[in-house]
């Protein structure tokens, strides 16, 4: 099972433990209600513990269709769209949901037409909050909109963590070929492409950067089986395998280079109007500079020899040295090697 399922399996189950909360909830609400003044009281055969079950399961197998289709569907199959689709494919879904809870509450118990109102009305709230958050989290990064909502990073933390610098070859030539705005839907199409094999190898998408993107690993997730190597030539070969739709809309594939380092840096959140968590130190600058060596040596992947030891690469990759390299702007020199698959892949442009 490859991370992008877990994580979606893990959103559904919050969604199931947070839909029973509000359906145990709204039997409790409707407890209530019928032993104030202006209720006539329960029916003969009405138990608080009937309704919470009722209500309960009716929440369950909502929270198992609706949010499988929300977690599974709108925000994969409308990942890179505009909102509005999002929303419309939520309403109709609302529409759908609200229609079969409302069958099983009317197959257990005849209701009113009040009550049935107020149950759309409140599952529509509730399912309308569901994507919200969805979406929200989904701006924010994986994890990152939880990191801060419990604060995590209110008080700056040291951490150890790897980079890595993906930039596109040529940018500029492209864009001048493309034009502003048909670059603009190459980069997002880019973009969107390399996301899947950075979650897949646990990576956390940083920062978009022009046509650069920062990619960053927890220490340990990184060194895994060698992640943070693996995560570039799987995003290789994807763009390989799909190389007719790039060549299709603009005419070219874009090919990339990388720096990798690993170092302590100090994350902490920033920002009042737009928050968001960044990571400051000088591994960050360090990882740009060998990025920058790829066009030198003319080189797809650099990585500095500090992080290379650390690693168990296999047999499947070739690993050179490069030498003790002075970076620009360091003072030291630094030992740098390229990395290499040991079965080239080949993008054709």
């Amino acid at each position: 099972m490859n991370r992008r399922t877990q994580y979606k399996l893990r959103q559904l189950g919050i969604i199931i433990i947070a839909w029973l909360i509000i359906g145990f909830i709204m039997a409790v609400y409707d407890h209530m209600i019928l032993y104030t003044n202006n209720s006539l009281g329960p029916s003969a055969n009405y138990t608080f513990l009937s309704s919470v079950i009722r209500n309960m399961f009716a929440a369950l197998v909502g929270a198992l269709l609706g949010g499988s289709l929300l977690v599974f569907f709108v925000n994969v199959k409308y990942q890179d769209k505009s909102y509005g689709y999002t929303v419309l494919a939520v309403l109709i879904s609302f529409v759908l949901i609200i229609l079969f809870i409302n069958v099983l509450f009317r197959i257990f118990s005849v209701q009113d037409t009040h009550r049935l109102f107020k149950n759309g009305l409140a599952w529509g709230v509730v399912v309308a909050v569901t994507q919200l958050l969805l979406q929200i989290n989904s701006k924010f990064g994986h994890g990152t909109f939880w990191n801060i909502v419990r604060g995590k990073y209110n008080t700056p933390r040291e951490e150890q963590r790897i980079f890595m610098f993906l930039d596109i070859n040529s940018s500029t030539t492209i864009a001048e070929q493309l034009g502003d705005q048909k670059y603009h839907e190459f980069l997002k199409d880019f973009f969107t492409d390399i996301t899947n094999p950075i979650l897949d190898n646990k990576g956390e998408i940083y920062q978009y950067a022009g046509d650069e993107v920062i990619v960053a690993w927890k220490y340990e997730d990184g060194i895994e089986n060698s992640m943070c190597v693996r995560c570039f030539f799987d995003i290789k070969t994807y763009i390989n395998s799909i190389k007719n739709k790039y060549l299709k809309r603009y005419g070219v594939v874009p090919t990339f280079k990388a720096g990798i380092h690993c170092g302590k840096v100090v994350a902490g959140e920033v920002g009042i109007i737009k928050r968001d968590i960044t990571y400051s130190g000088d591994v960050l600058n360090t990882t740009s500079r060998i990025q920058g060596m790829c066009k030198q040596y003319d080189e797809e992947v650099i990585a500095s020899s500090e992080l290379i030891n650390k690693l168990q690469l296999t047999s499947s990759y070739v690993v050179q040295a490069l030498g003790s390299i002075k970076l620009k702007g360091k003072e030291h020199e630094m030992l740098l090697s390229s990395v290499k698959p040991s079965v080239p892949i080949t993008i054709y442009t």
